[in-house]
């Protein structure tokens, strides 16, 4: 079974033939290269490519499909080439399309012959399904530890503020007064569930299409259990079509990536509210804000905006490569050389996006005494006022509603807010009130009484600190 290393085709493509030239008569013309050609993205498979290779070619010797010197040479001359790429010395070259011919024909360069056994039971379909399951693995990997920090400086911001009270909103109009830490550890957990969704992708990609070879398989005698096991994989995958075909891992990635770009945008929005003059919650320092051009009083903050932007360019991808895939008959078709940009493009963003915001998580200091005096406007109290009514006076809920309506009514009638308003005002609307009620109108009360679980009360609040410290490590 082992093949002759000494045997070398008389067939074998020259400087500047195509690999797969031998059915050819013609070079493609300038144009077909132009569209065809891939190495000027696809180098950024390299590290894959080679970590495949060697894995490929170990089990080929393993298999007796290769001698043992042929593998020696192969992997050495592989090490070669880590070296030349990691240094910038790599020639790549676009006669040779993409990165799994540029590594090839390197690769005949430095050893001869037996560079071409390389490719002994496997096809550039499975190579390429192979290198871009392995990218997308290491970016849901680095995209989860990259969330895991941002999530540690919300929980640190959170932790020093967690009794500041400011407005929580709906509608972007006041509702109830809640803590800054409490608003902060939202995100946290929206956060959390991004990460799980990339560790959730991730195992559902970490299957070996390595040795469906183009599309049914080899008649060699591979051991594919070997090279998946050789590269972190839990398993070969069971199907050579699929294996091929589909493109579901990188969906699926670039789906997680875009609800995650979603919550990084709605919080770099707040971002940029909190520091409009008619808010003025938050600081930024000039680490994260530019100046203008002509109005020498701007402080912009233009990391939040851009942020918010990036989404944009996440949900992009998703749909460009859905579109890609949406009418592809099994299996692979040229098409799916367009898989890589929009996934490359997605988590340079996402990665830049989480990165911003950690650092302007840590950077913002609230403005508290403002966000307190903003916590108690707009009668936001007004639920406590109905909550003591049903608790103190066994009002049915939509009863003290109602008159909770009309207490709100008639404070702003007066110029007044609820706890501004007199009790001759509130026993007009019920007699039974008493001058206890005050005690729940202000903001501070009506943050501290919220204890139930994941509410907004300090205690609460410290509770969800401490339990996300323990997740974080």
């Amino acid at each position: 079974m082992t093949a002759n290393s000494s045997d070398a085709p008389k067939t074998a493509p020259g400087a500047g033939q195509a690999m797969w030239g031998g059915r050819f008569s013609d070079k493609p013309a300038e144009l077909m290269q132009a569209i065809n050609v891939s190495i000027g993205f696809d180098r950024r498979l390299a590290s894959q490519d080679l970590a495949g290779s060697r894995a490929h070619a170990a089990m080929l010797r393993k298999a007796g499909v290769i001698s043992s010197e042929d593998e020696a040479a192969i992997q050495q001359g592989l090490e070669t080439i880590a070296g030349e790429i990691e240094a910038g010395t790599f020639p790549f070259r676009e006669e040779f399309e993409d990165i799994h011919m540029n590594v090839e024909a390197r690769l005949r360069e430095l050893i001869g012959p037996a560079a071409g056994r390389l490719h002994t039971a496997r096809s550039r379909n499975d190579q390429v399904a192979l290198d871009f399951r392995l990218w997308v693995r290491e970016a849901c990997d680095r995209t989860v530890h990259q969330i895991q920090a941002l999530q540690g400086a919300l929980v640190a911001k959170a932790d020093a503020h967690a009794d500041a009270i400011m407005p929580g909103f709906t509608h972007l109009q006041p509702a109830q007064p809640v803590t800054f830490g409490h608003h902060l550890m939202a995100y946290v957990e929206m956060f959390g569930r991004d990460a799980s969704r990339f560790a959730d992708a991730r195992v559902r990609m970490n299957e070996s299409p390595l040795g469906a070879a183009a599309l049914a398989g080899s008649p060699f005698p591979i051991d594919r259990e070997m090279t998946a096991k050789a590269l972190g994989f839990d398993r070969p995958s069971a199907n050579s079509l699929d294996s091929v075909a589909d493109r579901d891992f990188a969906l699926e990635a670039l789906s997680a990536a875009s609800i995650c770009a979603v919550h990084l945008s709605r919080l770099a929005e707040e971002i940029v509210i909190w520091m409009t003059p008619q808010f003025g919650f938050i600081r930024l320092s000039d680490a994260f804000t530019t100046g203008s051009s002509i109005m020498p009083q701007k402080k912009n903050p233009d990391a939040a905006e851009l942020v918010r932007a990036k989404v944009g360019r996440v949900l992009g991808s998703l749909t460009q490569l859905t579109l890609v895939m949406k009418g592809l008959p099994l299996t692979y078709s040229k098409d799916m050389q367009e898989d890589k940009v929009p996934t490359f493009e997605a988590f340079d963003a996402l990665e830049l996006s989480l990165r911003a915001m950690a650092g302007m998580v840590a950077d913002l200091e609230p403005v508290t005494e403002r966000m307190a005096a903003a916590a108690g406007a707009g009668y936001s109290t007004a639920t406590d006022l109905a909550d003591w009514l049903v608790r103190e006076l066994g009002l049915p809920f939509r009863d003290a509603h109602h008159i909770t309506g009309a207490a709100v009514k008639r404070a702003e009638e007066l110029g007044s807010d609820l706890p501004g308003l007199p009790l001759a005002e509130l026993q007009r609307l019920e007699p039974r009130i008493t001058a206890g009620v005050y005690e729940v109108l202000t903001a501070q009360a009506s943050v501290a009484s919220r204890r139930s679980y994941g509410g907004t009360a300090p205690d609460q609040v410290r509770s969800q600190i401490k339990r996300w410290k323990e997740i974080l490590g």
